[in-house]
């Protein structure tokens, strides 16, 4: 039986999954089904990636929309607030709104724009237009699942509706919210979500649990092109999504080609599906490069780490300082043709034209041009550590392609460092795992060979065992 993936990788896979989905889906937004994939027939992994900007709004590559601020809005009251405070947080909205950010939900704008106090503007809303059931609720939703995950099915389902009333006064806009914290807490938990649809839907309000049955039913499918921008039809493909994908990339994919809405349902669906694949699931040429600020709230940048760290507080996990200091240099130096070694101030204060790629967490990215960071703990609790390292292997291999130059680090340039050179060995080399690490040893004295984990994830890419072998040898080969 595998290890369970531990619920830290979880609850950081759904706040930056969320994040990650409204980036890549915002150039998409409001266009035919299918535009994703006519783009990007293949993984883009080189220089040049899928969070390709544009769009509407002409957004940067890996900027995230008002899904995510006001996301992080919520997630900010929470934790300033020790708890749900709607006051405060209808003010934050508030604040959010009067700063003029440029992509505001219609029913958004009118509620906050009404002047009426945080428990009547959205009641007052839905009374005079008779229409509250969009998915502006929904798109934020994903901090608060994870922050009430660990009060149970009822709490987290109250919260839910609660949170979503400050702005979409239709019940059916709660619901929906109320089972998208559900489905997430069980994933959370590490449980299958989808197994725990019927549970959910029989927690939803009467009135409203036929349209949402029949949305979450195993054989339902989305129409492509057809209107996705109220709460059901937008968790109804999310959860659709979850079903046919095979991963967080799958999924993505699939609820990005329906078209429309494309970032609030990607947003949707990405909280959900980190949830289940974890950090290490979310490919990592997607998740360095997403970052956005909220009008109203300062001129923070929030980017990677910050929402890494985000989701630890919401979970009520351990906070890590990600400030390493000053640090001894290691490196940069040429291990393997193309490819550098160092530390982490080794490849913090290197050339810039190095394509970097990091597999320590860090508190602020480097200047480079070309930056990817993977999530990668030097411990046993990486479940979807192959999942990570295939992802690595494969973005280097497309930028080494490309004529880059790659510089591979971690903190120390030893354990996590080693693997990687190594496994590039091994998987692109045809080499054995011994004699990968002694190629890499000869080349590189700071190897460090004690995370077994890491040796047993090595045996795994290794090719079938050969007749006479021959003596490895790379053209190009450094000297050590």
């Amino acid at each position: 039986m595998s290890p369970r993936m531990h619920r830290s990788h979880r609850a950081a896979g759904a706040l930056v999954g969320s994040a990650v989905g409204d980036a890549l889906g915002a150039p998409f937004e409001f266009g035919p089904p299918g535009q994703f994939t006519a783009r990007f027939p293949a993984p883009a992994r080189g220089a040049r990636t899928e969070m390709c900007g544009g769009g509407p709004l002409d957004r940067e590559p890996g900027e995230f929309t008002d899904d995510t601020q006001m996301a992080l809005l919520v997630a900010t009251s929470l934790m300033a607030r020790g708890g749900l405070d709607e006051a405060d947080l209808f003010d934050r909205f508030l604040r959010w709104a009067a700063a003029d950010p440029p992509d505001v939900g219609e029913q958004t704008r009118a509620v906050l724009g009404s002047g009426l106090p945080w428990h009547a503007a959205a009641a007052d809303h839905v009374r005079r237009s008779g229409r509250a059931a969009g998915n502006g609720s929904l798109m934020r939703t994903t901090p608060a699942a994870v922050r009430f995950a660990r009060d149970g099915r009822e709490a987290t389902m109250d919260a839910a509706r609660r949170i979503s009333a400050l702005t979409h006064g239709d019940p059916a806009a709660g619901e929906g919210c109320a089972v998208m914290h559900e489905l997430v807490r069980v994933a959370l938990d590490g449980g299958d979500p989808l197994d725990a649809v019927p549970a959910a839907l029989a927690s939803v309000a009467g009135e409203h649990r036929a349209r949402y049955a029949e949305v979450l039913a195993p054989d339902w499918t989305p129409h492509p092109g057809a209107p996705n921008g109220a709460v059901w039809p937008t968790l109804g493909s999310a959860v659709w999504a979850l079903r046919q994908g095979t991963s967080f990339a799958d999924v993505l994919r699939l609820v990005v080609d329906l078209g429309g809405d494309t970032d609030t349902v990607a947003a949707v669906a990405g909280g959900l599906a980190g949830a289940v694949y974890g950090m290490g699931g979310i490919p990592m040429r997607w998740s360095s490069v997403v970052h956005g600020r909220v009008p109203g709230h300062g001129e923070r940048v929030w980017r990677l780490a910050d929402l890494q760290q985000l989701a630890a507080a919401l979970d009520g996990g351990a906070q890590q300082s990600y400030d390493a200091g000053v640090i001894p240099r290691i490196g940069p130096r040429e291990v393997l043709p193309g490819i550098w070694a160092g530390n982490l101030d080794g490849a913090r204060y290197s050339e810039q034209d190095f394509a970097v790629i990091s597999l320590c967490r860090l508190g602020e990215p480097f200047p480079h041009g070309l930056h990817r960071m993977a999530h990668i703990a030097d411990d046993d609790s990486n479940t979807d550590l192959d999942t990570v390292l295939a992802d690595v292997l494969d973005d280097m291999a497309a930028l080494r392609a490309e004529g880059h130059r790659l510089l591979v680090h971690c903190h120390g340039g030893a354990s996590r460092t080693g693997l990687v050179l190594r496994a590039w060995l091994v998987r692109e080399e045809g080499m054995t795992a011994a004699e990968a690490t002694a190629h890499v040893a000869e080349r590189w004295p700071h190897l460090g060979l004690w995370n077994d984990s890491f040796t047993a994830a090595l045996a795994r890419l290794e090719p079938r065992p050969r007749v006479n072998p021959p003596v490895p040898q790379l053209r190009g080969d450094v000297p050590g």
